[in-house]
């Protein structure tokens, strides 16, 4: 299964598990009196277009290169996570409206039994997360990685929904709105992943160096190949799930031009038979004089 398939597999799963979690906080919410809960039943349902955001960024991304981009579609995936992080930045701010308005509105203590059904999500959104990070960290895919941390700030904001519906059972009448404040806590705690999501997709389209460990693979790889001597400048751009590698290499000054053309080659389809993930490899030869 190539990295794409993979990787809409995920996000099919995370489609799914969205769609049965927003239906069963919102109708817990509603019948249990936790604005806590139905905070969280925004938060899943924003997660089910999200998710569908991903799916999109994901098959788009996936496209061949073609005559009108020769590195391919694989930007499309980054620009997916903003809009991605735009819809939970919303989600975040209805929460925060609807807390407020509730805080100030007298209502009735949420009941008992909400604190296992939160119990449950808790539990399933955790493992959710773990299976769908390990799954970007496969893959590469920065969207894949958004929707893992959809899942981890799902459960922790099911988790601050918990304190709050426990808060207001244990100390009873006039701590109602306990449960209104855990949600307000809930939307700051979403703003935050916002960053979180948002500060590495920025970085993969401004072409951000975050890889000094492929870096150096890519060195010590190239040194196996029978000819090349060394390295110099060694340039990384992520595209979608590949690495782009801009790579100057040394050979002995003496040989051909023709004996450089092949050991560049030789180099480039060595560097992406041995390191998975690479797209295009760019092979500058340098003369080493010495």
């Amino acid at each position: 299964m190539t990295p794409e398939q993979t990787a809409i597999k995920t996000t099919y799963f995370s489609i799914i598990g969205n769609t049965l979690l927003a239906l069963i906080k919102g109708l817990s919410g509603y019948f249990g009196n936790s604005y806590a809960l139905i905070a969280d039943a925004i938060e899943s349902t924003t997660d089910i277009f999200a998710s569908l955001l991903v799916l999109f960024g994901i098959k788009y991304s996936s496209r061949p290169a073609d005559e009108n981009h020769p590195y391919g579609h694989g930007r499309a995936e980054p620009l997916i996570t903003f809009l991605v992080v735009g819809f939970l930045m919303i989600s975040a701010t209805i929460i925060v409206y609807e807390s407020i308005l509730n805080i100030q509105t007298p209502h009735e203590m949420p009941k008992s039994w909400t604190l296992m059904v939160l119990g449950a999500i808790i539990i399933w959104k955790e493992i959710s997360f773990r299976l769908v990070i390990k799954k970007s960290k496969e893959t590469r895919s920065t969207a894949l990685k958004a929707d893992a941390w959809h899942h981890r700030s799902d459960a922790i904001t099911s988790i601050i929904a918990f304190i709050g519906i426990s808060i207001a059972l244990f100390l009873g009448e006039g701590f109602e709105s306990a449960d209104d404040w855990a949600a307000l806590l809930a939307a700051g705690f979403i703003l935050y992943n916002c960053y979180r999501i948002f500060r590495p997709a920025l970085g993969e389209i401004m072409d951000e160096h975050l890889y000094e460990d492929l870096v150096e693979e890519i060195r010590a790889v190239s040194l196996k190949v029978n000819g090349i001597v060394g390295t110099e400048k060694c340039y990384i751009r992520k595209v979608g799930m590949k690495y782009y590698v801009d790579l100057h290499a040394m050979v002995d000054a003496n040989i051909t031009v023709k004996e450089g053309h092949s050991l560049s080659h030789k180099l480039k389809d060595t560097l992406r038979k041995e390191i998975p993930g690479l797209g295009n490899v760019l092979i500058h030869i340098e003369p080493n004089e010495y």
